[in-house]
């Protein structure tokens, strides 16, 4: 019973607060050599990867885009997409090995062969763990 008391007691001075993580595990690090500059949608992309129209509405059967747009110069970066619907459900996700040098641009799509349902989405890009941005679409 003495340990159950002193441990609500140590709870109870921390004010309820939870434990700083673990030594370990330590959050990624926001870089500071490369950027993620710009972040469009679009239906197309040309050869240089950049959305030719950027939207943020689209139907069910189009194969949507995102060109990211980095700024920087690293032997080596991540990017990943993370495409949801409707806040949570995690529709699709992607990862691109980069070797950014001044302004790089690269591209993540998604699309369904029987339709994207119709709701609200987003796409959250990531720079090396780090969220780098996010943008918000819908398929009608």
């Amino acid at each position: 019973m003495a340990p159950l008391l002193a441990l609500i007691l140590a709870l109870v001075a921390c004010g309820g607060r939870q434990a700083a993580p673990a030594a370990g595990s330590p959050a990624p690090a926001r870089r500071s050599d490369v950027t993620v500059g710009d972040i469009q949608l679009g239906r197309t992309v040309a050869p240089d990867r950049r959305v030719a129209q950027p939207g943020d509405s689209f139907a069910p059967g189009d194969m949507i885009y995102a060109s990211v747009v980095t700024e920087g110069t690293a032997p080596s970066a991540q990017l990943k997409a993370k495409w949801t619907r409707g806040g949570s459900e995690v529709v699709a996700e992607s990862s691109l090995d980069i070797a950014p040098s001044g302004t790089t641009v690269s591209e993540f799509h998604i699309s369904k062969a029987d339709g994207l349902p119709r709701g609200a989405y987003q796409v959250e890009v990531f720079l090396d763990e780090v969220s780098a941005g996010k943008r918000s679409f819908s398929v009608q």
